[in-house]
């Protein structure tokens, strides 16, 4: 099975389990459109990379833990969009979940996606208690207080902005625990991964900058022009384009470096070479933004 596959089978076993018996049947539907289709799965992809890169002893927990990181991904996802924060009508091509289903289910479904990616870690211990335990630990301290996804979004109702810790938070959280759930799913330390799990959410959070200010709604599949529009700080505002346009690239170089030695280290390097690819806007992008 190839990783793609084997990731969305992976996160519609989670799914099933959340919908599984009498349920409301609203809500039940909004667990599944809100995970699906599931765009990148760019998280559970570098955390099962990782995985595998580490040996990927225990296949159950890898793919236990990439759907728990997916299904909060994309809780958070649900609440962004809600009219008190994004008042997004647009998600991966479609409209947001409380569109489709109304503000109160959205609420709903993303706290239902965050309870259940922890049920799917507890109910995938079985012999593995220990790396079960240390996987909750890691995405409970990646989704919430004090420097989780949580923070993020916290960070943007202050009236002074810490800039380094909400890009860390905002974006870089879930990178972290993709690539420190993914050691720790091989029976590996996860504190070797951290570095470059930050480095590639602050990558894809200066990538998301620079989409925002060069593509259309078409083009992304949701808003554009939001940081803009909420005065959110960001990479294009601080640095211009050229600016943010270099950081990407030395960032991107400083993720590669920062890969700990590991049977797989060149294929998780030429992973990381792969999304710096899709990363970066296209020569045509530019020009036609000048």
């Amino acid at each position: 099975m190839g990783l793609s596959k084997r990731i969305d089978a992976a996160v519609e076993r989670a799914i099933a389990m959340g919908r599984a018996g009498p349920a409301p049947e609203r809500l039940s539907g909004a667990l599944h459109y809100a995970c699906t289709p599931g765009g990148a799965r760019i998280r559970p992809t570098i955390l099962t990379s990782v995985a595998l890169a580490c040996g990927d002893d225990r296949p159950s927990i890898t793919d236990a833990a990439s759907a728990s990181l997916e299904l909060v991904h994309c809780a958070s996802l649900v609440h962004d969009d809600l009219p008190c924060f994004d008042d997004a009508d647009v998600r991966r091509g479609k409209p947001s979940v409380h569109r489709a289903y109304s503000e109160p289910l959205a609420v709903l479904t993303g706290d239902s996606l965050i309870v259940l990616a922890f049920n799917v870690l507890s109910r995938a211990a079985g012999d593995t208690p220990e790396r079960a335990l240390a996987l909750i630990a890691v995405l409970s301290r990646q989704t919430g207080m004090p420097h989780g996804i949580c923070a993020g979004q916290g960070w943007e109702s202050e009236a002074q902005i810490d800039l380094s810790a909400y890009h860390r938070a905002k974006t870089g959280a879930l990178f972290i625990a993709a690539t420190q759930m993914g050691a720790l799913a091989a029976g590996q330390e996860a504190e070797p991964w951290t570095e470059l799990g930050a480095r590639i959410g602050e990558a894809f959070q200066v990538a998301d900058d620079l989409r925002d200010a060069l593509f259309d709604e078409q083009a992304l599949g949701k808003p554009a022009g939001q940081d803009d529009l909420h005065g959110r700080p960001n990479a294009v505002s601080m640095l211009g384009v050229d600016g943010a346009m270099k950081r990407l690239s030395d960032i991107l170089s400083g993720a590669i470096a920062s890969i700990p030695s590991c049977p797989g280290e060149a294929q998780l390097a030429q992973m990381v070479r792969m999304y710096a690819d899709r990363l970066t806007p296209s020569a045509e992008v530019l020009r036609a933004r000048a």
